[in-house]
């Protein structure tokens, strides 16, 4: 049942005796998480009497990241399935699954006593959440096991748990080369996908700031997204991405994503109401979409899932389908700027706002971007996550 086969980092973690809080954080498929699901099945002869709980960003990330790969591995007689109360069992013990992502979800901890805790992405849950965790880890012996990737340094968790001292705190920093088990030719192109920030975080493992241009790739050598030409012998899935805007400038996105994965922004429509001197309706947009589209079969249309209205409008008409899009902004623009590292995403030379913002997007202090230049660059983040991400695109 157990794995035989660890990395030097991964059989560090195994045979340590347990912190009352237990960090594994550093890169992307270093293998904290893997080894993890170990340190699970080590934990049901640990400890005393006690609830115990399994919690994500959501419930389904919780699934996806942790319960499914655990049931591939060890088998539904080892990791049952789910039950409609939100308890999977474990070895026989019954583990309560929550989300952590939410103000609200710390509500769901209330009234337990826990004698063990595992956090998947322990960096993306809502400090409010930690803060309750802390008061229900109550029982004698009880302790907690955390996966994580690196984040700014003024990070709650690195703030208020890593570096403070005095506490009962373990912590294990992982490398993408501390996983020797990965072939050498991905462990390469994730090394040239990640630039900047996100190499720093996720090949690296470091707890760095966001500084300076938010995509350097596409700002230090524009040529490099640029595709130049006609495009009218393009052929593939058609998709438009929508900042939509009223006071502040509109951005739709034409695009075309190839059968060999390629996605290009073939055209653009971008209304700047102040540099107009007049704001446009929603019926004007809607007629902007449609002018866009051209008459292509559009897939379907991500917008800025605030624009109710606007989605409501597009909805009505029957004409495309829509979806609102997916706005985890920090997670949207690590998956865009690998997208343009990796060169699967490329912008035509007629998108002139598109290009122009690129070079002109840069992080503010922290982990946010300058909300200024950002509005074609949102609606191609709202695509690269929303569309390519989740392999909608073919």
């Amino acid at each position: 049942m157990r794995n035989l086969r660890y990395s030097l980092k991964q059989a560090e973690v195994l045979a340590a005796a347990p912190a009352r809080w237990n960090i594994l954080t550093g890169a992307a498929r270093s293998g904290k998480t893997y080894v993890s699901y170990d340190l699970i099945l080590d934990r049901l002869v640990y400890g005393g009497e006690g609830d115990r709980m399994l919690l994500g960003r959501t419930l389904q990330t919780l699934e996806r990241n942790v319960l499914s790969p655990m049931r591939r591995r060890y088998g539904v007689d080892v990791v049952s399935q789910t039950d409609s109360k939100g308890v999977v069992r474990i070895g026989g013990r019954a583990f309560y699954t929550a989300g952590a992502g939410r103000r609200d979800d710390a509500e769901k901890l209330q009234g337990l006593g826990l004698v063990y805790a595992y956090g998947d992405e322990v960096t993306t849950w809502c400090p409010e959440v930690f803060q309750m965790l802390k008061s229900r880890l109550s029982c004698p012996g009880a302790c907690f096991d955390g996966t994580c990737n690196p984040e700014s340094p003024s990070h709650w968790l690195k703030a208020d748990l890593l570096d403070k001292p005095g506490l009962d705190v373990r912590q294990w920093h992982f490398t993408l080369d501390d996983n020797p088990f990965l072939p050498p030719e991905y462990v390469a192109n994730l090394k040239r996908e990640y630039t900047g920030v996100f190499y720093e975080r996720y090949i690296m493992g470091r707890w760095v700031a966001a500084e300076g241009r938010v995509y350097p790739m596409a700002s230090d050598d524009p040529e490099y997204i640029v595709m130049r030409g006609p495009t009218h012998a393009l052929r593939g899935a058609w998709y438009i991405s929508v900042d939509y805007g009223t006071a502040n400038p509109c951005s739709m996105g034409l695009w075309c994503v190839t059968e060999n994965g390629l996605a290009v922004r073939v055209s653009e429509c971008y209304f700047d109401s102040r540099r107009a001197g007049r704001q446009k309706t929603d019926q004007e947009y809607y007629d902007d979409l449609r002018t866009l589209a051209g008459g292509r079969p559009i897939r379907r249309v991500v917008v800025d899932p605030s624009a109710a209205s606007f989605i409501q409008l597009i909805r009505r008409n029957r004409e495309f389908p829509v979806w609102g899009a997916d706005n985890n902004v920090a997670d949207g623009i690590r998956v865009t700027a690998g997208m343009l590292a990796a060169g699967r995403v490329k912008i035509h030379e007629s998108c002139r706002d598109a290009l122009r913002e690129f070079t002109l997007y840069r992080w503010e202090n922290g982990d946010a971007p300058v909300k200024e230049n950002d509005h074609a660059m949102d609606d191609i983040r709202y695509f690269c996550k929303t569309i390519l991400d989740r392999g909608h695109s073919i």
